[in-house]
């Protein structure tokens, strides 16, 4: 195929894309963001697209590091982090995604007296990151095997930070794997953690808080404080996408 003929046919797929992301129920999903801090994002990927992306993760020229777990005290299982340029997928997934995201992070940072502000465009905001040193890239994918889980955590990176991410199950519960439910806790001022256990099937991504979202209360808007994680992997092995809109240090 001739060069203008790749361009055109990856332009192409990347408006098909955008354009899936555009069809998504999102006023449900900002209303679900809003109430919950996390909202399913139904059929994000299709099975063919999960398992595309799954079947990466052996083949270390994809990515720039790999963590395993329980050499840092996170649980057990292991991530690797994709290097620069990323698959077509996932880079026409950051700024779709991001396109309906950023009015809610800043709507969210209004209401919690936050000054900043995130850009319409993406690729805008990944200069103001890597302007500041944050030029490494953090989409991740997951693996875990039977036993393994992820602790609770937030993935902060650096100074700066959008406050959403987004996390796609690339396997089939049931099939490929048991167990494994992604849990967000949240923490609010004098009152015990609530926790959401937030049920996918394969191709769903849940959106969620990073660090923290606004709450009204009775009196005033104020701060809670979120974590995620997995909990335990009865069995099989289960595949996730992260897709994080801020790059690292």
């Amino acid at each position: 195929m001739a060069i203008a003929q790749r361009v055109s046919a990856d332009l192409e797929e990347a408006a098909d894309l955008a354009a899936h992301v555009d069809t998504l129920d999102w006023p449900q999903i900002t209303g679900e963001l809003d109430a919950q801090g996390c909202a399913v994002l139904k059929g994000l990927l299709a099975p063919e697209e999960c398992r595309d992306i799954a079947a990466l993760y052996p083949d270390d020229a994809n990515f720039r590091s790999r963590i395993v777990m329980s050499r840092h005290g996170f649980g057990r299982g292991e991530y690797k982090y994709f290097s620069y340029p990323l698959p077509d997928l996932i880079a026409q997934l950051r700024p779709a995604l991001y396109a309906h995201l950023h009015g809610i992070a800043n709507r969210w940072n209004e209401a919690m007296g936050i000054d900043i502000r995130y850009p319409a465009a993406h690729s805008a905001f990944l200069k103001r990151c890597h302007d500041a040193g944050q030029s490494r890239p953090t989409p991740l994918l997951l693996q875990y095997e039977a036993g393994d889980y992820n602790c609770l955590h937030q993935d902060l990176y650096g100074e700066h930070v959008f406050p959403i991410q987004v996390a796609i199950l690339l396997s089939e519960a049931g099939r490929d794997f048991t167990g494994g439910e992604f849990v967000l806790t949240e923490q609010r001022p004098r009152m015990q953690s609530r926790a959401e256990v937030v049920p996918l099937l394969q191709g769903d991504a849940v959106a969620f808080a990073v660090h923290h979202r606004p709450v009204q209360g009775t009196r005033r808007t104020y701060r809670v404080n979120l974590r995620h994680g997995v909990s335990r992997i009865r069995s099989g092995q289960r595949h996730t996408l992260g897709v994080i809109f801020h790059d690292a240090k």
